[in-house]
Order: structure tokens, then sequence, then C-alpha cells
């Protein structure tokens, strides 16, 4: 792989200066302009998928960061979509139509001004006074819950209509539930009663019953929580795990309505409860699960804040549900009603290195402050400490964000100031140390609406407008989605060679940094060569094949030359020769066609040399090409045979007697058996008796068109004797003969669909990522 490396060591030292004094601070290009304002709390949230959703006026913007293989420039490769919101205007379903209308014209020419008034301002009981337009807030589950394994996207609009979005394509987004509708008709079937008692409720002519009905199907907040399994008994009486994820919404009244669904999430049938829990918080604002890991057992509830200061946790009871556990009584973390309003609150799992056990780290923003309160369990019960940090902003903290890898807590304020937070331990507590973020050019002086950190702390997105301009504002706004780094190339790359996660699409943000340098330097940086070099060898991890062969593909992407002009546009080339004036006077003609002459030869000579050296760099560029796409080879042949393996012990495993499935276990063992670079002695025995459970049987695949055998000699594809090609799936290496067929999302390799004829050891299978980049197959 070194061999492979264009040989530049006099520019290595100048290279390693310029990322040096570069910084960790680096504003990235492209920045995106949003086509509305931002609305609503925290505008920006980035999801474990490391999809972006910005908060607007008229829809939700979502972008994709991607770390594409197959482009050559070091900017971001943001992939966009959007949500639209709807046309028409929500309104809540609080009883029979006629009464609810004379109720309403009630409380319009009421006496009372007090109670008129408040009615009147009120856009949620009364829509005519103007509909709001907007998302309040967005929130991203975690990877797994839809039917690709990636993250569902829960929206709440300012009309409180709460939805879930799911991308089953590429690009594309449906609406799976509307949790909002769903409700309401749940709370009608019970006569808007929280409980399931048959008790007469008072009549709608009372103006607080009719409020109260509003209040209690008015979103403020929901957060989803990790996913936990649910034991299903079957029809045998067997008890079978079922994935399961909750969905805590916070209602206008303090009410908790706890959502449970089964995975992965398709419509109204994967709804297995709802649960109403009583907060008794008062103007309730914010809401975040609380979930800690203690002994080995996970415990989990809701925090719960309030607009008017007070800040708790209470104990969330579900039935069926494994390994859940919960707090026996609600703990207070704050209980003082200062009227500092409670506008954002994280819960973070950290290790304490003193007391050497887990402890959960609870952070929230009130006012210019941020509150912290750290949890420990120890023998003698709940330890709570807490405190507030003073001196971060001037103004209101406006966004709160944190990273999930070393617990930095990111805010910022209107003013443009973004300030870092550190925890660091004590033998009793904590403290945190501050550091304001030095915001490059071209970010700094400008308003911040939100901020949001990436799944591993690369990257941090800010949503911002113009700033002031000598003291004015501007007569116009536009939006937009900047992004900065947080870390360098290298600590990235170091990173990622130590990683325990073992994916490379989980870090899509950490790889996207290491692309940005070999893109710009056109080289793998030394250190990160010679690492990933010997750690391959002596660990063997397919996660450092799969990220070497990252590396090496960008690599091979730098050196393809960048086309001198557009491919759509027209040569200029002359096609006809223009004659002058034929008669030119005296001396002056000639020697004005002299010059003429010695100048285009200059020219000629020009181009000669510029040619020349060019084909001498052509020459150099194509022997390292076809160097590193030899090396690029190796490594793909190196992970397929991995897969192969693992692939041939499910046969294995999962048949007794020889059985024809989709997957061609002759063509493999086959093709493993005639590679001479394979000497796994486990592989050649598990072959041994896979051989021979087959008896002789070879069950090979044939051709659609022509019903032709097509033979396993390729590992990307089959071709039969009349020339039909047909390409193998990346997972089982069964040939795509279908009309439909799934790509990778770095455009690598292709897959089959699971059938529903196929057993449940073959669709697991087939659900499986990439086996090249560890990517979903869309």
């Amino acid at each position: 792989m070194a061999s492979a490396e264009p040989n530049r060591g006099g520019e290595a030292e100048v290279e390693g200066d310029f990322w040096a004094q570069l910084g960790p601070v680096v504003k990235r290009d492209p920045a995106l302009k949003l086509l509305s304002p931002v609305s609503g709390l925290e505008p920006l949230t980035w999801s474990d998928d490391h999809r972006l959703a910005a908060s607007t006026s008229s829809s939700v913007s979502l972008m994709e960061l991607v770390p594409d293989l197959q482009s050559a420039g070091p900017d971001l490769v943001l992939h966009r979509t959007h949500i639209p919101l709807h046309q028409s205007a929500y309104e809540l379903q609080v009883g029979p139509e006629d009464k609810v209308r004379k109720a309403k014209e009630k409380l319009e020419k009421s006496d009372d001004a007090a109670v008129r008034q408040v009615f009147m301002m009120d856009r949620i009981m009364n829509p005519q006074a103007g509909p709001l337009q907007g998302v309040k807030y967005t929130s991203w589950s975690p990877l797994g819950c839809d039917v690709n394994g990636r993250c569902l996207l829960a929206c709440l609009t300012l009309d409180c209509r709460l939805t879930i979005h799911s991308s089953h394509k590429r690009l594309q987004w449906t609406q799976l539930l509307d949790l909002t509708e769903l409700y309401g008709e749940m709370l009608k079937s019970r006569n808007y009663s929280v409980q399931n008692e048959d008790v007469s409720q008072p009549s709608l002519d009372d103006p607080g019953e009719l409020q109260r009905r509003y209040r209690m199907q008015t979103p403020v907040r929901m957060e989803w929580s990790s996913l936990c399994n649910t034991q299903q008994v079957q029809s045998n009486n067997e008890c079978k795990d079922i994935g399961t994820v909750l969905l805590a919404v916070l209602m206008e009244n303090g009410d908790l309505v706890v959502w449970q669904f089964r995975l992965p999430m398709q419509g109204k049938g994967s709804v297995v409860s709802c649960n109403t829990i009583k907060s008794g918080v008062s103007s309730p604002s914010v809401l975040a699960w609380w979930e800690y890991e203690h002994g080995g057992r996970k415990m989990s509830g809701l925090i719960v804040g309030s607009s008017v200061g007070p800040v708790k946790i209470l104990p969330v009871n579900l039935k069926a549900v494994k390994g859940y556990f919960t707090l026996r009584q609600p703990v207070v973390l704050w209980q003082e009603t200062d009227q500092i309003p409670v506008h954002n609150i994280k819960c973070i799992s950290l290790y304490h290195p003193h007391q050497k056990c887990n402890c959960s780290l609870v952070v929230a923003a009130r006012g210019s402050y941020v509150f912290w309160c750290l949890l420990l369990i120890s023998k003698a019960g709940l330890n709570v400490h807490n405190s507030h940090v003073t001196g971060l902003h001037s103004m209101p903290i406006m966004s709160m964000s944190t990273s999930r890898n070393g617990g930095s807590i990111f805010t910022c304020s209107m003013d443009g100031t973004v300030k870092k937070l550190t925890p660091v331990f004590t033998d009793v507590a904590v403290v945190f140390k501050q550091q304001e973020i030095a915001l490059p050019e071209g970010v700094v002086g400008r308003r911040i609406h939100g901020i949001s950190v990436s799944p591993n702390g690369a990257y941090l997105a800010l949503a911002s407008t113009e700033g002031l301009t000598n003291g004015l504002h501007p007569v116009s706004r536009s939006y937009q989605v900047q992004f900065i780094t947080l870390k360098t190339p290298d600590e990235a790359a170091a990173e990622l060679l130590e990683s325990q996660q073992q994916n490379l699409y989980r870090q899509t943000d950490l790889l996207d940094l290491v692309r940005w340098r070999v893109l710009k330097d056109k080289r793998i940086p030394p250190f990160l060569q010679d690492e990933i070099d010997d750690k391959v060898h002596t660990s063997g991890s397919t996660y450092l094949w799969r990220f070497k062969l990252f590396l090496l593909r960008i690599l091979y992407q730098s050196m393809q030359k960048a086309p001198v002009e557009a491919r759509w546009k027209p040569s200029h080339q002359d096609s006809k020769v223009f004659l002058g004036d034929e008669e030119v006077g005296g001396e002056e003609g000639k020697h004005g066609e002299g010059s003429q002459v010695a100048e285009a030869a200059g020219l000629e000579e020009s181009k000669q040399k510029e040619a020349e050296s060019s084909e001498r760099a052509t020459e150099f560029s194509e022997e390292q090409i076809n160097e590193i796409t030899a090396w690029i080879e190796e490594v793909e042949s190196h992970l397929t045979r991995e897969h192969m393996k693992r692939v041939l012990g499910e046969v294995y495993l999962h048949t007794l007697i020889t059985e024809n499935t989709c997957i061609p276990t002759k063509g493999l063992c086959d093709f493993l058996s005639n590679d001479p670079t394979n000497e796994d002695r486990a592989a050649k025995v598990l072959i041994g008796h896979i051989m021979k459970k087959m008896n002789k049987q070879t069950f090979p695949e044939h051709c659609s068109l022509c019903k032709e055998i097509l033979p396993f000699t390729d590992r990307k594809q089959a071709v039969c004797n009349n020339g039909h090609m047909w390409l193998r799936c990346v997972r089982s290496y069964q040939v795509c003969q279908n009309v439909t067929y799934r790509r990778c999302l770095l455009q690598d390799s292709i897959a089959s669909v699971p059938q529903p004829e196929d057993p449940d050891w073959v669709k697991k299978i087939l659900q499986g990522p990439c086996t090249f980049c560890d990517s979903p197959l869309l």
C-alpha cells in the first residue's frame, strides 16, 4: 500500500504545516440556503444515520451527509429533500361540532373581557384568528426503527399536528402515523377522560372544560427512547422477543402520553400500547428520557422541565418490556419556582473515574445559565448533585446540543457566540471547563437560531441569518445552514482506528473528515497508512479492511484528472480558414506577417511543451492508478471471501438435509476451493462438511431468459453461454434477475429483495449492510 502513494516526500512537511495552521474549527462548504425562515424550538436536529432536519415555516428541510466515493471534490456532499407541511390548518376534535361551535360563540361574546380576550388570542382554540404555520419541533428515533434499519422522524407543527415519517425509498418521505388524530379518537372513545372510566364529564358550556379538552391534546415536546424488547407469546406457547421503541409526548396540561411501537414501524398496526401518565408539573415546557445502566440493569424515566423553573424525573411503568426497570417514585432535580424557564434538557451517560461506575449527567438550559445534575447510584441509594454554570452568555441560550462521545455540551445565544462545556469529574461531583468556539470567517457575526452536533462530534451545524451591520438590521434576511468542523482529520482518523463500533456507516461524519484530507493532499496520511497496515494484518478485523478499502477508493478518486471543460459544451476548434485582406501595403504587411508567424510558432512550441509535460504526468498517474486499482481489487476480494465464509456458515447451521435455497451453495464452495489465496483451514473443513451434506447435488442457477446454466466464476456477475449478464447480490451472491433490487447508499453494490417464501435466516442475511462500506441497502 505504501508504494501506491504518490512520491511527494518534499511536500509532506508543507502539507502538515497547512493542516496544523488550519486548526480544528474550519468552515466547510457548501452553506445550504433555506427557502423559508427557521421556526420552532431547536430548529436543527441531527440523526444517528447522519441526516439533518431543519425546521422552517413551510416544511422540514432534510440534508443527508454522504462520504461520496464517486466525487473528487473536497466539499461536503449533502443530499437534500424536504417534507412539506399540510396546506390546511389542523383543528383538534374536542366534541360534537355543534356543541363546540356554540361554546366558542359563547366565549367570543362573553361579557367578561378577560375570558373573551384569552379566547380571541388563543390561535389553537380559535384558528380563525390566524392559524399558526411552521414546524415547532422535530425528533429522530434511534437506528433500526424503519424497514431499512434507519431512523424515523417525528414532526410537531405549530398547529399541534404530530406525525411520524419514514423514508423507505432513497429520498422519498411518507407519513406513517398521525398521532394527534389517533390520540383524539382514543380520547373521544372514553369521553375525554384520561383514565378508562365511564365518568360523566362537565358540559362544553363550561369554558374551563373546553380549555381542558384542548390542553390535553396539545403536544409541547416529544422524544424517542432507546430500543427495547417485548416478549410476545406465539401460537405454540413459545415466547419471542419483539423489538419495540417508545415515544413520549408531553401535553400542555402536564400529561405524558407514552406510545409503544413494534419494529419495524409500518403504520397503525405497529402500535402496541398507549399509556397516559400524570406528571403534576405546571406549565411544562421540555421533555427528555433519562436512561441509566447500573450493575447490568437498565433504568429509565422521563425528565420534565417547567417554564416556571422546576425539573424532575418521573417513573414510567411498562409491562412485558424485557430488562426494563424504573424509579419507585419521582425524583426532584430542581424544585425552586424561580420563573426561569427550562428551554432544553439533555441526558448524557458517562463513566465516573473516581467512583469506578457509570453515572448520568443531566444538563438543562435555563435562561442564560446551564443547570446540571449528576445522578449516581451507590449502596446508599441514588445520589443527586446539582448546581448551575453561570457566566456563559449575556443573552438567553437559544440552542443546546451534546456530543455522544466525551459528553461535551455546546450552547449558543442570539448574539452569535458558541460555548463548549467539557465535564471534569472530581471526587464528589463535577466541574465544567468553559471554552468559546472561535467561529471562522463567514460565520462570525451572524445571528444564530440553532445548533446541532453530528453523532460523533465531527461537525457542528448552525442555522443562521445576517446579523447587524453598523448597528442596523438588514433589509431582507436569508437563512442558511452552515457547517464547521470540531475535530481535525488526524483526530478523526485516530478515532476510526480505535473505534469500538466497528461500523463505518455509523461514523460517516468522521469518515468525511478523512475523505476531505485525502482529496486535498492526494495522499493518505503517513501515520494512518502505517497504523492501518499494521492493524489489518495483526487483528484481521473486517472493519479495518473496509476502512482500508475506503481510503484506497478516495485516493483513486483524488488522482483522477478533472475535465478541463464541461462535457456538454461544443468543441471550439476552427473548421474553416478565414482570410483577411489580400492586399497589405509594403513592408508593413511583411513585418505584420512575420510577427504573426513568429507568434504562432511560439504558441505552437509552448503547446508542445505543455503536451509533453502533461504526457509525462499522465504516464506517472496511470502507473499509480493501476497500482491502486490492484490494491482495491485485492481488498475487495478479501472482504468477499470473508463474507462468503459467513454465508456458508449460516447455510451449514440452518440446513439439516439437502435443500435448494436461493443461496448458490455449490458455487460458493467451488469459488472458495479454486481460490489459490484461500489458506483458511477452518473454511476448507466447513466446505467439506457442506459438500457431504449436499450429497453430489449442485442446484445450479439458470438464466431467466434462455434457461441456460449460470456458472459461478465471478463474485460480481454471472454470464450464461448466450451472453446474458446478471449482477450478483452482495449479501447472498445469488443472481439478481428480478425487476426490483436494492442499491447501496454509496453505490457500491446491489442486493436482492427478501421474498416472503425465504426462511428467516436467509432474510437475516439479506437485511444486513453492504459488505464493502457498511452502508444500508435501499
